[in-house]
């Protein structure tokens, strides 16, 4: 087995890593496997919620708290892509400046590059590369999204739902799918009319969805926020704190949400395995080619075509890279 390469507390080092994630370097699988296999995993934070929420802001706030406590905290901030350049537009980072002489917190925007489920395709490895740096706390902040965007879901242990007080809209998104990803919910700008009438909804719901469930299952908390003015950022603190309390006191239900999360990684992997493998020009695009123009003949049906591809086995020249 590979030994990890070493960057515990190593920011630059990390953040080389993800660069070569991101530029589609296939030598830094080498170290990714080791460091999966030898590293720890702190708990991932998932910020999501609409454009415009608050999100960045929030997520400042938590950073300064987290570091009041001495703690250590690695930020990756989706952020939408450049139309010109591909490269992320570096909003979050700007509005989260006043860290960046904190040898204590490292914060790495990353571009969406068009991927539905606001997140980047690298989140999951840039993930592992932060989990080695032994940062206490890993928050990931997504593009924005709507209710059936839950990527977020795959990598984080606690989802916070950011939502404003913004009209029925807003409140029947989260009741109509979000409600069942968020482990915390934050109606951020309460200042605005309206506020009240989110949070009540939103505790309506949580109450049909979860009242009739013992102590064993995580009740979501609806808290009003006001990021621009730090309201409400204690309160938010302890919610996560909180919920990660009640893995520690039911362990079989990080194990379960663990194992998901393992099962939808190893799908994707998979995924991404087999289009590589049917992107090489080394005879299987032309066995993929011909599967094709069997379907579009109707010569044959796309159930009978995948077993055909999948029953191929590996192509001449392949190189298994863990997956």
């Amino acid at each position: 087995m590979t030994q990890p390469p070493s960057i515990a507390g190593d920011w630059r080092a990390a953040a080389k890593l993800i660069t070569r994630i991101e530029s589609g370097d296939a030598s830094v699988a080498a170290e990714l496997k080791a460091l999966y296999i030898n590293g720890r995993r702190p708990a991932v934070v998932g910020i999501t919620g609409p454009p415009g929420a608050g999100k960045s802001t929030l997520v400042d706030h938590l950073i300064s708290h987290y570091r009041a406590r001495g703690e250590r905290v690695a930020v990756l901030a989706i952020d939408p892509s450049s139309p010109f350049t591909g490269g992320a537009i570096l909003g979050d980072r700007v509005r989260m400046s006043r860290h960046n002489t904190d040898s204590g917190v490292f914060i790495r925007s990353m571009a969406a590059r068009g991927r539905l489920g606001g997140l980047s395709g690298a989140t999951g490895d840039a993930i592992t590369v932060l989990a080695a740096t032994g940062a206490e706390h890993l928050l990931v902040e997504t593009v924005g999204v709507g209710q059936s965007e839950v990527e977020i879901l795959r990598h984080a242990h606690t989802v916070l739902i950011v939502q404003t007080p913004a009209g029925g809209d807003s409140v029947q998104a989260v009741k109509a799918g979000l409600l069942e990803v968020g482990d915390v919910f934050a109606v951020n700008k309460a200042d605005i009319a309206g506020a009240d009438r989110t949070v009540n909804a939103l505790l309506e719901s949580v109450e049909f969805r979860y009242g009739r469930h013992g102590a064993e299952v995580w009740r979501p908390p609806v808290l009003k926020t006001q990021a621009s003015e730090g309201a409400g950022i204690s309160e938010l603190i302890a919610a996560i704190d909180a919920h990660r309390r009640h893995f520690e006191a039911y362990p079989d239900q990080l194990a379960t949400k663990l194992r998901s999360q393992a099962r939808a990684l190893l799908i994707e992997r998979l995924a991404e395995a087999l289009r590589a493998r049917y992107a090489r020009a080394d005879g299987s695009q032309q066995r993929f080619e011909f599967w094709l123009e069997e379907l579009v003949a109707r010569r044959t049906d796309p159930f009978t075509a995948v077993a055909n591809l999948l029953d191929a086995g590996p192509v001449r020249g392949e190189v298994a890279h863990g997956r």
